[in-house]
């Protein structure tokens, strides 16, 4: 079982999985990348989470395109256009014969090594590509009760050291920031940038409700959310008033409601921020409408 935001309940049905790996299917127990793997050796890699629902990948071409912009960032040769993904996707997802319900985790890396060794020119074989879809849904009870959040020392970088808007497979930052929650009791880490400004989460992205208004960072300092960009033009559309904003730990404090946003839970509210319990004690009106109006979106798109 997941934590906090990636609470889950274990399906049977994923014992039985087939994983897709360089176009070929394997059973979950049988699936294998080599000790030589790029990825293995030093998480040189980029990757997508992904959301099956009612037959659909949602937002998938913006998936897509975050996954092939952080390729070309750090010149990865992905080995197939967008289209041939896509049609790989849904092919796994078909010889699995699932429909609903379903968390997809992408992965590719540069690809195996000659030696364990950082330069790309020791790459051997083209790219890594495995997908791994599980039926997954997020604990209705996270939704409605919230979680807990603790402030680490762990802060997001500076994109001249490692750029935080590369959804790489180098995430320890972020375990580092996980792990520092989970020592102090909270369910997920909230994250400072370099000038001491609230950013984000280890996992999810962070917003805050105050005087009927929706604050989130600036982004500087944060992966391209997809889900925090639905939730941001949502407001836009719905006028409810959302502020791209700097704002600091005091802020947060005296908000009315705060919440996360990710691809796998989707909008789900915070408790409490250390140790300092938030007047919605959870969910509160404006993040319940967001939760519904973020529904609505998956359905009609």
């Amino acid at each position: 079982m997941g934590k906090g935001t990636h609470d889950y309940q274990d399906d049977p049905r994923n014992r039985t999985i087939k994983i897709n790996i360089n176009g070929e299917l394997f059973p979950r127990d049988q699936a294998r990348v080599s000790v030589f793997d790029s990825g293995f050796i030093l998480g040189d890699g980029v990757w997508e989470g992904l959301r099956l629902h009612k037959g659909r990948i949602a937002f998938l071409d913006r998936h897509l395109k975050r996954l092939f912009q952080g390729a070309r960032a750090i010149d990865l040769d992905v080995g197939l256009d967008a289209a041939a993904l896509r049609d790989r996707l849904y092919e796994t997802l078909n010889a699995n014969d699932m429909d609903d319900g379903v968390h997809i985790r992408l992965m590719v890396t540069r690809g195996i090594k000659a030696t364990p060794y950082q330069d790309p020119r020791v790459t051997i074989s083209p790219a890594t590509i495995v997908i791994i879809p599980e039926y997954k849904q997020g604990d209705p009870a996270i939704a409605e009760r919230g979680i807990g959040l603790f402030t680490v020392h762990v802060r997001r970088g500076r994109p001249d050291v490692q750029d935080p808007k590369l959804n790489s497979h180098s995430k320890l930052n972020c375990i580092q920031a996980c792990i520092q929650a989970t020592k102090a009791g909270a369910d997920e880490a909230l994250m400072l940038d370099p000038q001491g400004f609230v950013s984000t989460c280890n996992s999810t992205h962070f917003f805050m409700v105050t005087g009927g208004e929706v604050w989130t960072s600036t982004g500087d300092y944060c992966l391209g959310g997809i889900t925090r960009e639905n939730v941001i033009r949502l407001c836009r559309d719905h006028d409810i008033p959302v502020r791209e904003k700097n704002f600091s730990l005091f802020d947060v404090y005296g908000a009315d409601e705060a919440f996360v946003t990710g691809t796998f839970a989707g909008l789900t509210p915070i408790r409490e921020v250390d140790g300092r319990a938030l007047p919605a004690q959870g969910r509160g009106p404006v993040t319940a409408r967001l939760q519904q109006l973020y529904l609505d979106l998956i359905e009609r798109t």
